[in-house]
């Protein structure tokens, strides 16, 4: 119980450290309300994209194609408004964009047996070049509506609310996700096929048809953080969540997932996604060039990586 627990706290103890640091190196503009809610209006669009990225994880597969249908989210929603559809219709259309993305990745992973891997990195540059295509290579403007509020800071009357809109839905359909895998046969078979796909194929579990699920939902919460992205842009940005794949896999890992599959929690990849957001948001505060925050991006994908090595290697020597 003792080792769980650690490996539950780990996570929020990197956090409090990182949070630490660019406390201590630029108080006077980390330690703000303002700064505070910028780190959590950046988390809500990573943290959406990785509670799909979590189920994918945890099944043993791979999504590189994260970033991709975010933009692409964008780009369908704003045109969407721009035709004059009403903005719960144009949100919607961006969650069944990134859903109809993840059925077309499930179908060639399970019909066709394709490697995930390939499979996503494929649709991560096609995606990506659909956004662009139906957005004529250029930013769509839309009409100002409901949408733009949800990831807006909150004005000196909103305080009450603490987080703003777009956070509280993204910790929401945390706690839903999270009890769905606890509680549910699908989230039983979510992590009995990452663990052994061939075992639970054995014992009965719907292996394809779970797999075509996962993928179906996780691109689906791509798409309702494409939502989330629109909102804090306001227009529709075929460029727009470049990386995002990989801050998306970085946070699931450190907050406790394998990459080898059949472990992960929700919670774990929200404190992950905060931790990637805090990074980013202390390194601009530090007036890091780019190129130095990237390369900052990528030692902590490495070390994610290597952590997710480590643990296997510690559970092997147990």
């Amino acid at each position: 119980r003792g080792a769980e627990l650690i490996s539950k706290l780990g996570p929020v103890f990197g956090l409090l450290v990182v949070f630490l640091l660019f406390a201590i190196l630029r108080f006077s503009t980390f330690v703000t309300f303002d700064n505070v809610e910028l780190i959590l209006l950046q988390t809500a669009v990573v943290g959406t994209a990785a509670l799909g990225s979590t189920l994918v994880i945890i099944s043993g597969g791979i999504d590189l194609s994260v970033g991709s249908v975010i933009a692409l989210g964008t780009v369908a929603i704003a045109l969407l408004l721009s035709h004059g559809l009403p903005p719960l219709v144009a949100a919607a259309g961006g969650m069944l964009t990134g859903a109809l993305c993840g059925l077309a990745i499930g179908l060639l992973i399970t019909r066709l047996q394709l490697s995930p891997f390939i499979v996503t990195l494929g649709m991560w540059g096609a995606l990506r070049g659909a956004a662009k295509g139906l957005a004529s290579d250029t930013m769509i403007q839309a009409p100002s509506t409901w949408l733009n509020s949800l990831l807006n800071t909150l004005t000196r009357h909103q305080r009450w609310m603490l987080f703003p809109p777009g956070v509280w839905m993204m910790l929401l359909l945390g706690a839903l996700v999270s009890a769905a895998l606890r509680y549910t046969r699908a989230g039983r078979h979510l992590f009995a096929i990452g663990s052994n796909e061939q075992t639970a194929r054995l014992c009965g579990v719907p292996v394809d048809r779970t797999k075509l699920l996962i993928y179906t939902v996780a691109a689906a919460f791509a798409g309702l953080a494409g939502v989330l992205q629109f909102s804090y842009l306001t227009v529709g940005d075929p460029t727009t969540a470049n990386g995002y794949e990989l801050d998306a896999i970085a946070a699931v890992v450190i907050g406790g997932a394998s990459l080898a599959g059949g472990q992960g929690s929700i919670f774990g990849s929200l404190v992950g996604a905060m931790i990637m957001t805090t990074i980013s948001n202390g390194c601009t505060k530090l007036d890091l060039a780019n190129w130095v925050q990237e390369i900052v991006t990528g030692a902590i994908i490495v070390f994610a990586v290597a952590l997710d090595r480590f643990r296997h290697r510690a559970d092997g020597a147990s």
